[in-house]
């Protein structure tokens, strides 16, 4: 069959009548409900009329790009005054159909082979290329025909970069990507040209699986870099290549994930949200619309309705099942690829893992469970390749910059941050193109737009090296914590606790199966503990001064020591070496601290810090043995000084005895002049009224209260009086740190 009857034969003016004369009929219904309520005098019959004529519009213009295809196919013809108008009338007509409806699959078939096949000047090919904006989806055989006329050489510079550009920017629009693998050989060849090379090497960054990565182009790789220098886009492949094989490349890369591509999918992409947007039909509000299928509409959910995720379709399914009508009995027991569509259940997914097809745009995996399942399952690191690609286009285009349209897309974008933040919490892995978005957009970020979703991203960016981290991250996120109000400071440390919790899950898991010094950022075990490190002492430094700056607010300590009940049990829960105390800013503001919640918490802390101190001590040998990393003596004083404060401000009253130096304006500030005689579990500020109630209720007929009358045995009663009004924390520390024999 000929391209031109082919295209004759197409089903695209079915496919216009499903998605856009379906949009024009339902935009054309609103109008006239509105126009009605304000006024009767439109009649049926006008209504009618007009949307006979939105489609005898769209018929003719299908009508006319089947005769510029025509007209395209017939070339080349000699050059004219007339051909030459007709040529752009044409070349309108095809720009025109592209930009407002895409091309189907057939149209874009017959275009690839024009542009590509040398019969049109270059700025003729270059305006085709650049309008190939499918409907639905590329066909995979169009794009090895076209890879075909490149080793005719009737292609020009310029048209055969465009053309890896589409490539690029459509990757996730091909329905398969099997036979074009199989060209991967020759693309790889194409390396030699510089001008192709960058464009090249960001295809093959999508197209590499594990097979594909061999010793032979490892070698050419190293050569192109040693002539070409460190370029951005062969140190990625570099990159790609030892994340899949690591023994094959010895050369240092760089750590940190880059941007090593620029963006090529700018050329096309205000077409594609205008086709997405068209094809998808009228919404209660302006939104982008899901890229998928234009006959295809997604299954309501609630909390999906407006998404700029994709629809979750495979191709094969699409043209075996939906065209040909197969049953889905027969359809299954083929030795054909399960449809992404027909998976309802877990055990329909484990019987079909092995033969499971992804859907031909990645992000769809994001809203289904069963396929991150999948994703968590299978070793292929090229699924996780394509979907950080994708969300990398996303979020590049999205981002905050929502703020410059005419309609307001904040909601939309919030709802696809959380599905993003859903998934990562489904896979317990932060996704780098979201590290890399923080990158970006953190700088720019006023602190309020999306603020609980970007702070929960900070709370999965993947573990690296917080010297790398905090000129990117930290230090942006600083400036806004230091110049916002008390509820956002909360809300940081809220954020840098999981982030913490998140990398400890990390580096646990690694270090049971003894894979850190293999991981990607290339330490050592006595460099990821030192990381940790720095990001508990600068979250302490970001305390000390958020408690000055307000003024000691009770309800932010609170937020401090949740941080800090994390940090004290590294070592336990962890099995991790490290104990980090906190700063004595922190710790002598909850010791004096007026709320008995907060001294609560502290002596819990202070249990748990002993218990790990103690566990340490006795596998000191061990760690000697097993690590580099070996606990300073330090801690144990710093923490013996602590303790020594804390007992005699609660046990012995006597206070601050060696070397502490605490202002005596601030026990002023508290009412407790005589400080050095007075601070115990009676009169402790935060403890006084527990000491006022439990002489009240054990002696009410005593006209004065004297809290001073609490001891020997009424010490012994009032001490577990405060046991029963749920201090657990004191309770613990208690038992654990003072010996009862010392009672008065």
């Amino acid at each position: 069959m000929s391209p031109q009857k082919r295209v004759k034969k197409s089903q695209t003016p079915k496919r216009t009548s499903q998605g856009s004369n379906s949009y024009q009929t339902n935009l054309l219904a609103w109008k006239l409900k509105e126009d009605l309520s304000n006024s009767k005098s439109i009649s049926k019959h006008e209504q009618n009329n007009s949307v006979e004529d939105y489609e005898h519009a769209d018929d003719e213009a299908e009508d006319a790009l089947q005769v510029a295809l025509r007209f395209f196919e017939k070339g080349p013809f000699k050059t004219s005054r007339s051909k030459a108008k007709t040529l752009e009338k044409h070349l309108k007509t095809v720009e025109n159909v592209a930009w407002k409806n895409g091309l189907a699959p057939e149209e874009i078939d017959v275009l690839l082979n024009v542009a590509l096949s040398g019969k049109f000047g270059s700025a003729v090919n270059s305006r085709i290329l650049k309008c190939m904006i499918p409907a639905t989806l590329i066909s995979e055989d169009s794009v090895v025909k076209a890879v075909s006329w490149l080793c005719v050489g009737k292609c020009y510079g310029n048209t055969k970069v465009l053309f890896y550009r589409w490539l690029v920017a459509m990757f996730d629009f091909i329905d398969h990507k099997e036979k074009i693998n199989l060209l991967y050989g020759f693309f790889f060849a194409s390396l030699q040209d510089d001008g192709l090379c960058p464009y090249v090497c960001h295809f093959l960054y999508l197209l590499t699986k594990k097979e594909n990565v061999k010793p032979f182009r490892v070698r050419k790789l190293l050569d192109l870099q040693a002539k070409m220098g460190k370029q951005p886009h062969l140190q990625a492949l570099l990159s790609l290549y030892k994340f899949f094989v690591p023994t094959l490349i010895s050369v240092s890369l760089p750590v940190k994930k880059k941007i090593y591509f620029k963006n090529s999918e700018n050329l096309w992409k205000t077409a594609l949200i205008a086709v997405r947007q068209r094809n998808q039909g009228p919404s209660p509000e302006p939104l982008k619309l899901m890229l998928g299928p234009a006959n295809v509409r997604p299954r309501k959910r609630k909390w999906n309705a407006h998404s700029l995720i994709p629809v979750l379709n495979s191709s094969s399914h699409r043209k075996e099942y939906g065209e040909k009508g197969m049953s889905l009995s027969d359809y299954l027991g083929s030795n054909r690829s399960f449809p992404v569509e027909q998976l309802r259940s877990f055990p329909q997914l484990l019987q079909n893992i092995h033969c499971l097809e992804l859907p031909s745009q990645m992000g769809a995996v994001l809203n289904n469970s069963l396929l991150l399942h999948y994703i968590n399952c299978v070793k292929d690191k090229s699924i996780l390749l394509r979907l950080y690609h994708w969300l990398s286009q996303i979020l590049q285009e999205e981002c905050i910059w929502y703020k410059v349209n005419n309609y307001q897309q904040g909601k939309e974008f919030t709802n696809f941050l959380d599905t993003i933040i859903r998934a990562q919490c489904f896979l317990q892995e932060g996704f780098c193109s979201c590290e890399t978005f923080l990158y970006k957009s953190l700088p720019l970020w006023d602190g309020f737009c999306c603020r609980s979703q970007f702070l929960q991203l900070v709370s999965w960016v993947p573990f690296s090296s917080f010297s790398e981290m905090k000129p990117v991250i930290f230090d942006h996120l600083a400036q806004l914590f230091f110049t916002s109000t008390i509820y956002f400071k909360c809300s940081v440390l809220e954020s840098l606790k999981e982030l913490l919790q998140n990398w400890l899950l990390w580096l646990s898991m690694d270090i049971h199966k003894k894979t850190v010094p293999a991981s990607p950022l290339e330490t050592t075990f006595s460099g990821s503990m030192n990381s940790l490190s720095k990001l508990i002492h600068y979250v302490g430094w970001l305390s000390t001064n958020a408690m000055r700056l307000e003024s000691n607010s009770t309800f932010l300590l609170h937020f401090v020591l949740d941080f800090y009940e994390k940090v004290c049990d590294i070592y336990i829960n962890y099995n991790l070496p490290l104990v980090v105390l906190f700063p004595p800013g922190i710790f002598y503001l909850a010791l004096l601290s007026l709320d008995s919640s907060i001294l609560n918490q502290l002596c819990y802390i202070m249990h748990r810090y002993r218990k790990n101190l103690i566990a340490a001590k006795k596998n000191e040998s061990v760690l000697k043995s097993k690590s580099e990393f070996i606990f300073s003596s330090k801690t144990y004083e710093e923490y013996n000084h602590y303790l020594t404060a804390m007992v005699g401000c609660l046990w012995t009253s006597k206070p601050f005895q060696k070397g502490s130096y605490i202002d005596p304006e601030v026990f002023k500030n508290i009412g407790i002049e005589k400080y050095k005689n007075s601070l115990n579990l009676v009169q402790h500020p935060a403890l006084l009224s527990y000491a006022v109630s439990f002489l009240l209720q054990d002696w009410p007929e005593e006209r004065t209260v004297d809290v001073s009358s609490i001891q020997g045995k009424k010490w012994n009663w009032y001490l577990d009086y405060l046991f029963s009004e749920g201090l657990q924390g004191l309770k613990l520390f208690i038992r654990s740190s003072i010996h009862r024999s010392s009672v008065h």
